[in-house]
C-alpha cells in the first residue's frame, strides 16, 4: 500500500472514531436526560401524594409536618393545579408576573400544560390535576446536546479549513515549484537562440527577419520571466500605466490576424501607478487573448484606459459572445473554463496579479450575451 494510500485510510479510521465517540457522548447525554427527567416525575408524584395528605389531613390531630416540608422544599419545578375543569386553583416556581395576571396566566398555561402528562389529585369531593413542568437544569441539558453538537461542527469546519488551507499551500507550492522549474528550463534555448541572432546577423540576413525573431526571442524571455516571479513577491516600479499597456497592446495586435479590429484609446499625459511591468503585461495580454476567444478570431476589440481622482481604469471591451451574469465571479475561479481546450487558469492568474500583487480590482464591467463584454481593471495612482 502506497504512503498517500495508508494516509488516506487513517484520515478515514480517525474520522469513524471520532463520530463514533460524538455518538457515544449524544447517547449518554440522551440517557441522562432521560434518567433525570424520569427522578422529576417521581418527585411530583411524591410532591402531589404530599399535597393530598395535606388537604385530607385533620388539622388538629393529624402530624402533617413532613408532606409540608416536601411541597414546601420544591423550589425548582415549575407547577399549575387545577380543577376538573381546567380551572387554576394554584402556581408554584411561576413568575409572580404571570401567576398575578389571571389573562396571562391562562395563555400560560395553555402552552405549560403538554410539557408532561397531568398527575391526578383525588380530594374529597372533587379531583384535581397538577400538571408540571421541566426544571431549569433539566432545561439547559436538553439543550446540551445541541450545544455540544454545534460545538462539534464548528471544530470539523476549522479542521476541515485547515486540511483545505494546508492542502491548497502545498499545491501552490508545486505549482510555484513546476513554474519556476519551466521558466529555467526555457533559458537553455533561449541563450542558444540568441547566439543564433548574432550569426544571423554575421551572414547578413534580412534586417526585418532578424528584427521580428528578436521580437519573439525577448517575448520568450518575458515569458520566462513571469514563471520565474510566481511564488515570489514581485518588485513594483513607479511607472506609466499607459505607456506599459500601449506596449503590450502594440505586441499583441501585430500577432494578431486581421479580422480584428484593434482601438487604443487613452488619456494624453502619463499616468503613474506603482505596478510590475512583467505582470502587468500578463495581464493585458489575458484579457485580450479571452477577448479574441471569445469572438473566436474575428471582431471589435478596444482598449479604454480612463482615471478619476483615486484610480485608473483600463477596460477591454470584445463584440464576443458575451458572458451570462451567473458566470460573472466564477470564470475568476481557478479551473472554471468555457472552451473545450483549456486549464481555466488565465484569469486566475489575472485576477491574483491584479488584487493580490498590485492591491487593484478587477470584474466583469458589463456583458450582454450575443454582443460582448466589457472587463475592467482598476489601480490605484500615484
Amino acid at each position: 500500500m502506497q504512503f498517500s494510500e495508508k494516509r488516506n485510510v487513517t484520515r478515514w479510521i480517525i474520522i469513524i472514531i471520532s463520530f463514533i465517540i460524538i455518538s457515544l457522548i449524544l447517547w449518554n447525554t440522551y440517557t441522562f436526560f432521560q434518567i433525570f427527567k424520569n427522578e422529576e416525575h417521581v418527585k411530583m408524584q411524591i410532591w402531589a401524594t404530599s399535597l393530598k395528605t395535606i388537604n385530607n389531613a385533620d388539622l388538629e390531630n393529624d402530624d402533617i409536618e413532613l408532606p409540608r416540608q416536601i411541597v414546601d422544599k420544591n423550589t425548582t419545578i415549575p407547577i399549575v393545579w387545577t380543577d376538573q375543569n381546567g380551572n387554576i386553583r394554584g402556581m408554584r416556581n411561576i413568575d409572580d408576573e404571570i401567576a398575578n395576571d389571571s389573562i396571562k396566566a391562562k395563555a400560560f398555561f395553555e402552552n405549560f400544560k403538554n410539557e408532561n402528562e397531568p398527575i391526578a389529585l383525588e380530594l374529597p369531593g372533587e379531583t384535581q390535576y397538577v400538571y408540571y413542568g421541566n426544571s431549569s437544569l433539566l432545561n439547559n441539558l436538553k439543550y446540551y446536546p445541541i450545544a455540544l453538537f454545534l460545538i462539534l461542527v464548528l471544530f470539523g469546519l476549522l479542521i476541515f479549513n485547515f486540511y483545505r488551507a494546508s492542502r491548497m499551500a502545498t499545491q501552490n507550492k508545486l505549482w510555484a515549484g513546476m513554474a519556476k522549474e519551466t521558466a529555467h528550463q526555457i533559458g537553455t534555448p533561449l541563450s542558444s537562440l540568441l547566439g543564433w541572432i548574432e550569426i544571423m546577423k554575421a551572414d547578413d540576413v534580412d534586417e526585418t527577419t532578424v528584427t521580428e525573431v528578436e521580437k519573439d526571442i525577448v517575448r520568450l524571455q518575458t515569458i520566462a520571466d513571469r514563471f520565474s516571479k510566481i511564488g515570489s513577491e514581485p518588485v513594483l516600479e513607479e511607472k506609466d500605466i499607459i505607456a506599459e499597456t500601449e506596449q503590450s497592446y502594440d505586441y499583441l495586435k501585430s500577432r494578431f490576424s486581421n479580422q480584428i479590429n484593434f482601438s487604443f484609446k487613452a488619456p494624453n499625459h502619463p499616468i503613474m501607478t506603482s505596478i510590475n511591468p512583467i505582470l502587468h503585461s500578463w495581464t493585458i495580454e489575458n484579457l485580450v487573448k479571452n477577448a479574441i476567444d471569445a469572438m473566436k478570431g474575428r471582431g471589435d476589440l478596444s482598449i479604454v484606459i480612463e482615471e478619476d481622482s483615486r484610480f485608473v481604469k483600463i477596460k477591454v471591451s470584445d463584440s464576443g459572445k458575451g458572458i451570462p451574469k451567473k458566470e460573472f465571479k466564477q470564470i475568476f475561479e481557478p479551473g472554471f473554463t468555457t472552451k473545450k481546450r483549456g486549464w481555466g487558469l488565465g484569469l486566475s492568474l489575472t485576477k491574483r496579479i491584479v488584487e493580490e500583487y498590485h492591491d487593484g480590482r478587477i470584474k466583469v464591467f458589463s456583458s450582454e450575451l450575443g454582443k460582448g463584454t466589457c472587463m475592467l481593471v482598476s489601480l490605484r495612482k500615484l
